[in-house]
């Protein structure tokens, strides 16, 4: 869980691109002045200072009367904000080629709870309960960039808005199976990191949605080792135990993992902060959760000498190599960076109002930004799909 606060950065883009994404984007919006205020939204987001506020926008790419037509193309307006979000994921599938969908969560601390799923809620990261939002993007990345393409917002008071539960495993898987939905194919892993989830349940879920899955698991968490073997080097396959002696008992994570230290591996990763390599040591094993019969595999990391490893992962993809698996971990650090460097700056946590449409609206159309300001220079190539008629 990330906690973030507003940005006062702004930043340009090259017109060519906002104006060839944005025809993309668009094009499935019925009317050609919901198409314009599209347009006109996007470019606001890139280039207004300080909080992105529809009025800030209005300022920055039309007159005042902008103000209230833009207010209501968000707030008020009938456009499916889904069809946005899936020309985006088609667009980042043929240009990004993303490697897995990676379940971002964020907690936006807000004033005062005028704002749309705004609660008071206990943060972690600074030991106190605060007025805030909870959201969940799902991400498509690769380790060199990563953008959003669909996002949940956490309602405890369920109703109407049921996609949007009070339950953050249901909101991701739901997130991520809709996206992939939208871009078809062989399916990406969903890396995700649900620390309030229990294991066994997001196994359950991803499973029933046909999603491969990378979860991180706690140390503590209770797996049952299976018979398995290694193959060749960090592979698994179905043989004889990997542990012998050792029978079907539960035991912690990390404990399992601290016995198989001396199978560790050397992978190398590249950190996305600052694009150096780095080297960590990995383990993985053949496990099943208690109360499941699906086979699973533990994957541990270490930094350092210790023998605890320091982050334990639950994964589906078996047939993946270890460093494979580590790799795919690390998009969760990219995702985190691109959201403070450029999702922050395009005002995806800046909006204000009561209407749960006017979220997701605004939230799309941030996204979009994103998008803009992600793939500029690297899709020049790529020529929008024509506009229907």
């Amino acid at each position: 869980m990330r906690l973030v606060r507003e940005s006062q950065i702004s930043h340009r883009v090259p017109e060519g691109a906002v104006g060839a994404l944005c025809t993309e984007l668009f094009a499935p919006l019925p009317r050609s002045d919901q198409r314009r205020k599209g347009e006109m939204y996007v470019r606001g987001l890139l280039s207004a200072g300080g909080r992105k506020s529809i009025r800030n926008i209005a300022a920055c790419v039309g007159d005042r009367a902008a103000e209230q037509s833009l207010h209501h193309f968000i707030s008020s307006s009938t456009w499916d904000w889904t069809l946005v979000r899936e020309a985006l994921a088609r667009r980042l599938e043929r240009t990004l080629r993303p490697r897995a969908w990676v379940a971002h969560s964020v907690v936006i601390p807000k004033a005062g709870q005028h704002t749309v799923g705004v609660e008071r809620r206990f943060v972690p990261s600074l030991g106190q309960v605060v007025n805030s939002q909870q959201v969940f993007g799902i991400w498509a990345a690769n380790e060199e960039l990563s953008a959003p393409v669909n996002w949940r917002l956490m309602l405890s008071g369920g109703g109407q808005e049921a996609e949007d539960a009070g339950d953050p495993l249901e909101c991701v898987a739901g997130a991520a199976l809709e996206a992939q939905r939208w871009v078809g194919g062989r399916p990406h892993p969903v890396v995700m990191d649900l620390p309030d989830s229990e294991p066994a349940a997001v196994a359950r879920r991803f499973e029933a949605a046909g999603l491969p899955f990378l979860a991180s698991v706690r140390g503590s968490t209770g797996v049952v080792p299976a018979a398995s073997a290694l193959l060749g080097p960090g592979r698994l396959a179905a043989a004889s135990p990997v542990l012998p002696g050792r029978d079907s008992r539960e035991v912690p994570a990390d404990q399992l993992l601290r016995m198989l230290r001396t199978l560790r591996r050397p992978v190398t990763w590249t950190d996305p902060a600052t694009m150096a390599v780095r080297t960590s040591l990995v383990a993985a094993v053949p496990v099943r959760l208690p109360g499941t019969r699906r086979p699973l595999v533990l994957l541990g990391e270490w930094n350092g000498p210790g023998v605890r490893p320091q982050k334990c992962w639950i994964t589906d993809l078996s047939a993946v190599p270890w460093g494979g698996l580590l790799r795919l971990t690390k998009l969760t650090q990219r995702t985190g960076r691109d959201f403070s460097g450029i999702s922050t700056r395009v005002g995806m946590v800046d909006f204000e109002g009561r209407s749960f449409e006017g979220w997701h609206r605004h939230t799309t159309l941030a996204s979009a930004a994103h998008a803009v300001q992600a793939l500029t220079g690297a899709c020049a190539a790529v020529q929008p799909e024509a506009r229907p008629a």
